[in-house]
């Protein structure tokens, strides 16, 4: 057993509040975390969403105050009466900050009108609330883990406002940066706002472009700082790639990593999926044949086993691709079929759905998406789409290795550092549609010789995407963590 606790600070966390990857990944790490010993807790908002969807979540202990500028703002703690992850040896435990003014709303960022515009407050309420619970919920050592920008407030708090207090001075921290394409920029009279000093707008600190910038903060006061691939962590030191970051991620030096995320390979698993026509595993792929037919057939297409069917699963945004999917020749040399599952923005929906009236035995779109229906499209297709402008790490591909199906994906963060190119997948470079369809006329090829292709198949369901790789690595982490903290206590 650890001798320190784990808090994870995130603004989702499965299966309680979910908008992308970010609530996979942070219950990955905390879940097997608890696996191998080191205990952890969760601490998230409770939102309007996960009350209505667990309504079986409880206060724990009283209200409190917490003080923030010239606010005095009420607080309470809840627990869920269920633990998702009592399995991990009872080393995960999940914590809810309750606020009726903050999180009791139709969305978790926004509604239909947009981001909400006091974000940076509710997040810094969070923030503050769940570190003066600290106490009460752990004891012994803890490290605190934030997860992007909205946790990022937590570590500036410890720095400055709790600074000189020694229980928070011996905390250390780690913030995991998983998409850098977002970053809290917010006005200079947010800090005042949120009860900071006017001198943290210092380029040294938390000033970008005249912005404040709640990342940057996070990044500038943590101990370690990751990110969720080694290939992303390369790009954020680039001016190309580091999203007007770049100088800070440079900065940090040794104090920045990539960990490339994992899967639950309980859950993600063919041979035991409920959700899929058949179970298959690589010995026997006949199963996987089946969801193929049921796939094709559920799409309105012809059921032909030697026809490729490829898929993708992702949010209908410009990260991942949507331009050079509607700009490329889809429908050109071969008689593929195409399915797309996700939702997002109004415009991609719209060209997807145009795409399917001018050829809707070919192409079929989902835009309500459920982890059911992803599992039917990564058991069913033989190719996942995967065209990224960038792409931290991504968990689709893993997905669909696992499931034996073969990603055509560009070569950027943790796409290259999880798919190997001509072996379990199909790499393409430069973020143009010529490039896309070389990449799919490469699939298609080796999709033609049907014994090649099922040893490609089973290499890439061969290959272990597992969290506990990741997990030794955060300890590694953590520990270095542990010992800068130590050395300026």
């Amino acid at each position: 057993m650890s001798s320190y606790t784990v808090v994870h600070l995130v603004a989702e966390y499965w299966p309680f509040a979910q908008i992308g990857g970010l609530a996979d990944a942070a219950r990955g790490m905390a879940h097997y975390q608890g696996e191998a010993g080191i205990p952890s807790i969760t601490i998230l908002p409770l939102y309007r969403a996960v009350t209505e969807r667990y309504p079986s979540v409880s206060p724990c202990g009283e209200p409190f105050t917490v003080s923030i500028a010239d606010r005095v703002e009420e607080a309470r703690l809840y627990r869920p009466d269920f633990e998702p992850d009592r399995f991990a040896g009872g080393n995960s435990r999940t914590f809810f900050i309750e606020s009726e003014e903050y999180f009791n709303r139709a969305g978790i960022y926004g509604d239909a009108g947009g981001d909400f515009a006091d974000n940076h407050r509710r997040f810094a309420f969070f923030c503050r609330a769940a570190l003066q619970a600290l106490p009460e919920i752990t004891s012994g050592r803890v490290l605190v883990h934030a997860h992007d920008w909205h946790t990022a407030w937590a570590l500036v708090y410890l720095r400055t406002l709790l600074s000189g207090q020694s229980y928070y001075d011996a905390i250390p921290t780690v913030i995991t940066v998983h998409n850098a394409g977002y970053q809290g920029h917010v006005p200079f009279g947010v800090l005042a706002d949120v009860g900071l000093p006017d001198e943290l707008f210092h380029l040294d600190r938390m000033e970008w472009y005249d912005q404040v910038n709640i990342l940057k903060g996070g990044l500038v006061f943590s101990d370690m700082a990751t990110t969720v691939s080694s290939g992303h962590a390369h790009e954020l030191r680039t001016r190309a790639g580091g999203f007007g970051l770049d100088d800070t991620f440079i900065a940090l030096q040794d104090r920045f990593v990539g960990i490339v995320n994992g899967i639950d390979d309980q859950i993600w698993n063919p041979g035991t999926d409920t959700d899929i026509e058949a179970n298959y595993g690589r010995d026997d792929l006949s199963g996987k044949a089946e969801c193929k037919a049921w796939l094709q057939q559920a799409c309105g297409f012809e059921v032909n086993p030697r026809t490729p069917l490829v898929a993708m699963v992702a949010r209908m945004v410009q990260q991942k691709g949507l331009d050079l999917i509607l700009t490329a020749n889809l429908l050109g040399a071969t008689d593929a079929q195409y399915v797309f599952l996700g939702s997002g923005e109004s415009r991609y929906e719209e060209a997807l759905g145009a795409l399917v009236a001018r050829a809707p035995t070919r192409i079929a779109t989902y835009f309500d998406f459920t982890h059911a229906r992803e599992r039917q499209l990564l058991a069913g297709a033989d190719v996942l789409l995967m065209p990224s402008l960038y792409e931290p790490c991504g968990l689709t591909q893993m997905r669909a290795l696992r499931y034996g199906t073969l990603p055509v994906a560009r070569r950027v963060g943790g796409l290259a550092d999880t798919i190997e190119d001509q072996v379990t997948g199909f790499l393409f470079d430069t973020f143009e549609p010529a490039a896309l369809e070389r990449g799919l006329k490469r699939a298609f090829g080796l999709f033609d010789d049907s014994k090649t292709w099922r040893r490609h198949v089973r290499e890439a369901m061969d290959r272990d995407f597992s969290w506990h790789r990741s997990v030794e690595r955060y300890l590694e982490v953590y520990e270095i963590a542990f010992e800068r903290r130590s050395s300026q206590a």
